[in-house]
Order: structure tokens, then sequence, then C-alpha cells
């Protein structure tokens, strides 16, 4: 059996993918009424891709609640309005062949931050619109407030808060739902030792770790039915020299996701601790997705500095993958999908009829 290429058509669950060239999540920063609303920005920014041929939109990281939002600026699934805002969207990119996903998140102890641009680092304080923060344990990230610690009581309150943006994103007919447990946020907070040190069922042992992320996980499939794609997105290390959350971890807890609805494995890394070494560099993250990949023997997408078709080509045919997803290039390119197509020669069928007059070959 041969290796897939990118043009590929993928199928999980009810939902088939026109190609494996998928658009990662990237925050954007710009609700900017605080409200967790998409604007014209979002859908200028997310329909692009579906225009330039990408085969999965995926939303940036979309808070289940208020205080789930990395940014006071950052979008949300929790009120009629956002979900309104977000069926404009999907419209959009159905329109366009593209199949729509959200990434579901709580930041936990690294939401109510200032904005990238914003001049200011760190959490924003109450007085200028931020929030009290939460996480498995009182342990602040660096440079930030420390959060309180979640409750039993605050816990069930996280999964049903994903649950019901479960909900509402199927209703805002997203095709996909992604869970965020990367890169420092609530979720990587309980799986990794660095960040929680409970003593009770949510701390210590690793199934102890993994249990609300395998909650979240089981919560939305009982909601949103057999049909709709589950994703996990992990961060496979957190590139501590003593190793405490890693590869193999992740992996088992993968297994244990899958078995309790997950269908697919968005593996990336970092985020969670700082001073660190990160051998960033061209796929300085594939061989993770490709360790999980072997070790379960689940479907997996690997992300991180993939920025030319002959890259991305090159994870699939190698079978180190099945998907590749991808954030800058996208920014810098939003048509890269057409245009690696005509790299690797490849002629496609989904060229937009009102740019068709620029296809490669041309005429």
């Amino acid at each position: 059996m041969t290796s897939p290429t990118l043009f590929d058509p993928f199928t999980l669950r009810d939902t088939v993918f026109r190609n494996r060239l998928w658009v990662a999540p990237m925050c954007q920063y710009s609700a900017v009424k605080r409200d967790g609303v998409a604007t014209d920005w979002h859908f200028a920014h997310l329909t692009a891709f579906a225009v330039g041929g990408a085969g999965l939109v995926i939303t940036e990281a979309t808070a289940v609640s208020p205080e789930g939002r990395i940014s006071p600026e950052d979008l949300g699934l929790y009120t009629d309005e956002q979900q309104a805002a977000f069926a404009r969207i999907t419209a959009m990119l159905h329109a366009q062949g593209a199949v729509a996903g959200i990434q579901l998140a709580h930041a936990g102890r690294k939401a109510s931050t200032f904005k990238p641009w914003a001049g200011q680092r760190g959490t924003v304080p109450v007085s200028e619109g931020g929030w009290m923060t939460v996480g498995p344990s009182p342990v602040p990230f660096p440079g930030y407030e420390a959060p309180v610690e979640l409750t039993l009581a605050g816990i069930d309150d996280v999964v049903a808060d994903f649950r019901a943006a479960g909900r509402r994103a199927v209703d805002a007919g997203f095709d996909v739902i992604e869970v965020h447990a990367a890169h420092g946020y609530l979720l990587h907070q309980f799986l990794s030792p660095l960040s929680n040190d409970r003593t009770d069922e949510y701390g210590g042992s690793l199934e102890n770790r993994a249990r609300l992320t395998l909650r979240v996980v089981a919560a939305l499939r009982e909601e949103v039915g057999a049909g709709i794609p589950i994703f996990v997105r992990f961060s496979a290390t957190d590139w501590s020299p003593t190793n405490e959350w890693n590869v193999e971890q992740t992996a088992e807890v993968a297994q244990w996701a899958h078995d309790a609805g997950a269908d697919f494995f968005d593996v990336s890394s970092g985020g969670n601790v700082t001073g660190v070494h990160i051998p960033v560099g061209p796929l300085y993250q594939v061989e993770l997705a490709a360790e999980i990949k072997a070790t379960t023997g689940l479907p997996v997408s690997a992300v991180g500095l993939i920025t030319t078709s002959a890259e991305a080509a090159s994870v699939l045919e190698s079978g180190r993958a099945d998907a590749v997803m991808m954030a800058r290039e996208f920014l810098r390119d939003p048509h890269f999908v057409l245009r690696a197509a005509h790299e690797l020669g490849v002629t496609l069928d989904y060229w937009p009829a009102q740019y068709e007059r620029a296809a490669w070959p041309s005429a």
C-alpha cells in the first residue's frame, strides 16, 4: 500500500476532506468589542483559505467560556451572537469546498493576557478588562499572575462548557471539532506535571492527569453524535530536559482519547514552560507526529515550520503523517494549495471559477 499524497481525499466519519493540506488554528486577537464575536476580519481571514483550496480550515482557539479566552480580544462560542457570526463563516467555507473546523479551548493560567501588539505583556489587570485565571494548581506561568486552583465543581463546569460549545459548533455549521490540549493551555496544564501538582483524582498518575481531557472528549462525542470528527491537538513534549511530559505519554493519552471518542490527533509541542531549548527548524515537530502514529496506529497531522510544497509532500509520502497542518505559510499565501498543486504537477478541479483565468498551466 502506497502512502497518500497531499491531494488525495481523506474521510473521517461523515466528513470528506478534498485534500490533506489543512489550515492550522491561528489566533487573531481581533474581537475588537471584547465580546468574543467574529468580525469581518475573521470572515476575510478564514474564508480566503477556502478560496485558495485548503481542505480544512480551523478557526483560532475559540474559548468555551469568557474566562477561557487567551486575551480579551479572543473569540468565544458561548453566546447566540457568537454562534450566528460563525454560521456566516462556515457557510462561505462550505460554498468554497472546504471543511469547516473549530478549535475549542480554555486558556487556564495563560488566559487574560495582552494581545501581542498591545505594547505590554503578561496578565491584563481586572481594572483593564482582565479577570482572575484558573488552573489545575496555583502555579503561575512565568510572567503571569498565579491562577486559582480549580475545584472539583469547577472542573465539572469546564467539561459542561466544552459540551455546550460543541453543540453550538455543530449548530453553527462546523464539520470538525478540535479539542485544544496543547501549547500550555488548560488541558495541557492538567496533562503536564510541570503545571499540575494536584493530589486528588486529577493529579499524580498519568491516568489522573489525563482525566479532564478524556472527560471533555467523551462529553463532546456524546453531545455531537456519531457523524462529527473530533480532533485533539496535543503538545507532545514540553521540551523539558527532565522529560516530565513526553511523546510516549502523549501516545498513551491519544489512545485513551480515541477510546473516548476522538478520531484524529494534531501533533504540536511546547508552550507550557519557558526556559527550555526547542530545536526550531524546518519540520522540527514532524517526528513527534510520526512516533505517535507509529505507536498507536491512529491518524495524525504534522505541523511546525512546514513552508514548501516539497516539504509538505515529503511528510505524507514518507508515511509520517496523514495530513499536513500549516499556519504561517498560509498567512503569507492564502492560496498556497493552488500554488503547491502547480509546483507538484497536480491539476485541481476546484479552482474558483472567478480565478480560473489564472490557473496553471496558463493558456
